[in-house]
């Protein structure tokens, strides 16, 4: 299951471990509030879309040099592009200024929120026992065709794989921001495993797209992307310089949102270095 380094969860799982999290917090606030019929529902609405804006809107600004090219995709939520401790700032004054005036609110919401942090918790701890963090073994060829191992490929150094398809628009879209990143990235390893294609379909991708690529590997029948429970392409990992999974995303990647991985991946080989 493929964003201290807690197991890293793809954003749809953990947007669903969050609508989760918000039906226990919005459930147990009705149950508290039902004398008073305090209901929290619009609150915790207010607070989820006050977090993914300010959060996204804080990303943004960090990364604004990134987005000067493609000014459009700054609206793109679903490149991943959030700092989530800012947005979990801005619900938190939500619920403050909501609770401050309603008194009627203030004890549902607060042990609807803390219900809600306990259901949170609790998934998220469950997901991260299941996972697996580790670099996968899965059997890989060049594209020649020779036995290619991904941990000698790292050679001690962070990695990022992706996972990718040539019939997968999103894929072929995000191509030349990973080649861009495996040119310019000297502290990393690029690899790029297609899934369930031969050599020849690659090479011939790679060819008509002019991508200048290195570390290109074959998985024809996709156990790759099934023993990292990647569920569609693009799907990128990355691994610190101890073969751990430390974050993970599910479909294109922009520049910034690259980037900010990138630097995460950077952050983990300083504290390997001091250890």
């Amino acid at each position: 299951m493929p964003t201290v380094t807690p197991a890293p969860l793809p954003l749809p799982i953990a947007m669903l471990l969050l609508v989760v999290a918000l039906l226990v917090a919005a459930w147990t606030g009705r149950m508290v509030g039902r004398r008073r019929q305090a209901g929290i529902g619009s609150i915790l609405i207010g607070m989820l879309l006050a977090a993914i804006l300010v959060s996204r809107i804080a990303f943004v600004a960090v990364w604004f040099d990134n987005y000067r090219s493609a000014p459009w995709s700054m609206l793109d939520i679903l490149d991943g592009g959030f700092i989530p401790w800012v947005g979990m700032i801005a619900a938190m004054l939500v619920a403050v200024w909501r609770g401050w005036n309603r008194v009627a609110v203030r004890k549902p919401l607060i042990l609807g929120l803390a219900a809600g942090a306990l259901a949170w918790e609790a998934m998220f701890g469950a997901i991260v026992m299941m996972n697996n963090t580790a670099l996968p073994g899965v059997p890989l060829t060049t594209l020649s065709g020779a036995p290619a191992d991904l941990a000698t490929l790292a050679g001690g150094k962070p990695m990022v794989v992706n996972l990718w398809a040539s019939w997968c628009p999103p894929c072929r879209r995000e191509m030349p921001v990973l080649a861009a990143a495996q040119k310019n990235d000297r502290e990393a390893r690029f690899v790029f495993v297609n899934q369930g294609e031969n050599g020849a379909t690659a090479r011939n991708f790679l060819s008509a797209a002019r991508l200048d690529l290195d570390n290109v590997l074959l998985d024809p029948s996709a156990g790759f992307g099934r023993e990292v429970g990647s569920t569609a392409l693009p799907t990128t990992l990355f691994y610190n310089a101890n073969g751990r999974l430390v974050d993970t995303h599910l479909g294109e990647l922009s520049v910034a949102t690259l980037e900010s991985k990138l630097n995460q991946l950077r952050s983990h080989a300083l504290l390997i270095n001091k250890e």
